[in-house]
């Protein structure tokens, strides 16, 4: 009880300070007589406003911070069942693809209470993602990343065309009740058919993406509260679906494929063959996007841009943390300003925080792992 006043204290001291709000001393008591009286607090919507948007502030591996004034905070904390909390998924997705017009949105259901065991538990890692299935012959069918999720679906009884781009439904648990698996209708998924601006032949590749990315197996901590259901988004840069999503290796593995399709000598690695399939494969997704009318940042832009939230939060007194191997980009790292640049890379609250999977309990290892982890929510 203890720590969790003093958090509050020092979350309420904040944001009092940077609002310019009267009352401090009074809202203090008030909290602490709450906490006293019932164990936890509840944070005011202004309050839980500001701790929303300095966690996507204070968020060490996100670019995009330049933007954090501007995140939407959807307030649906008083929402207790989960069809309802469902329902607002959905309303998120719409909400935050906006005619492709992205909003950077969060919408944050009731807060945990592991006393009273009513904890909401989203299952997916994003709100909209592909599945993923193993195939004849060590073959990946789909998104190597959601080979354990899409597991889990099919348990519950959802069924799909095992196709390499199959939406996976939502999944809701409360508490200790069975999960509720919730399809995602048509009309809620928006996305990106990928081709090229002069290589006719890239349709050929069936390649497409999700518009938003909307992170949802994360919790958010602000004053010492722990909300576990934060589904959150901004819009993609254009690296994480071409160089990572549609590159890597141990995902959807599409350089080789490109590469042979635009007729580069794939025998040995001093031809560079990967980094000439791989800045088409980036072009291609960025000209798509924009094509579509979807928004989208390049690499050069995202960095120019985190550069000066840097700056700008150092005019305001406050020092950024940064995990430099995220906020450089995994292409043409050394042609962005942010290669140059070193920061700290303490994890400070309010923040998101990595969960362990919903659906099973951790093993040692990945306990042993999240002790020493600063990006893990680590529990009082």
């Amino acid at each position: 009880m203890n720590l969790l006043v003093s958090k509050a204290e020092t979350f309420l001291k904040q944001c009092y300070s940077e609002n310019e709000w009267d009352n401090l001393e009074q809202r203090l008591t008030e909290v602490k007589d709450e906490i006293t009286r019932t164990g936890t607090y509840v944070h005011t919507a202004l309050e839980l406003e500001h701790g929303a948007k300095i966690a996507w502030r204070n968020s060490n591996r996100c670019i995009g911070r330049f933007f954090w004034k501007k995140l939407s905070v959807r307030d649906q904390r008083h929402l207790t069942t989960e069809k309802e909390i469902c329902d607002e998924m959905l309303n998120h997705i719409k909400f935050a693809y906006n005619d492709g017009k992205i909003r950077p949105s969060v919408t944050v259901f009731r807060q945990a209470d592991e006393v009273r065991n009513n904890s909401i538990k989203i299952w997916n890692a994003q709100l909209v993602r592909y599945a993923g299935y193993h195939a004849e012959g060590n073959k990946i069918i789909g998104d190597p990343d959601s080979l354990e999720f899409t597991a889990e679906c099919i348990k519950l009884g959802w069924k799909s065309a095992k196709t390499d781009f199959d939406i996976l439904p939502l999944v809701i648990q409360i508490a200790d009740h069975p999960p509720v698996l919730v399809p995602i209708p048509d009309s809620f998924i928006n996305e990106v058919n990928i081709e090229h601006p002069t290589m006719e032949w890239f349709k050929e590749l069936g390649l497409k993406w999700y518009a938003v990315p909307i992170i949802s197996n994360m919790v958010l901590e602000i004053g010492g509260i722990v909300y576990s259901a934060v589904p959150f988004n901004g819009w993609y840069m254009e690296t994480e679906i071409a160089s990572r999503n549609f590159g890597d290796e141990q995902r959807y593995n599409v350089l080789p494929t490109v590469a042979a399709r635009m007729g580069l000598d794939t025998s040995k690695n001093s031809t560079l063959w990967k980094d000439r399939a791989l800045l088409e494969l980036n072009l291609a997704v960025l000209h798509s996007y924009q094509k579509s009318k979807v928004a989208m940042v390049d690499h050069h832009t995202a960095t120019d841009q985190f550069i000066n939230f840097e700056e700008s939060e150092n005019e305001c007194g406050r020092e950024i943390n940064a995990d430099w191997s995220w906020i450089v980009p995994p292409m043409s790292g050394s042609a962005t300003k942010t290669f140059f640049r070193e920061w700290k890379n303490e994890v400070v609250a309010p923040n998101f925080y990595r969960e362990f999977a919903a659906w099973r309990k951790p093993t040692a290892e990945e306990m042993e792992k999240q002790a020493a982890c600063p990006f893990h929510i680590h529990k009082a």
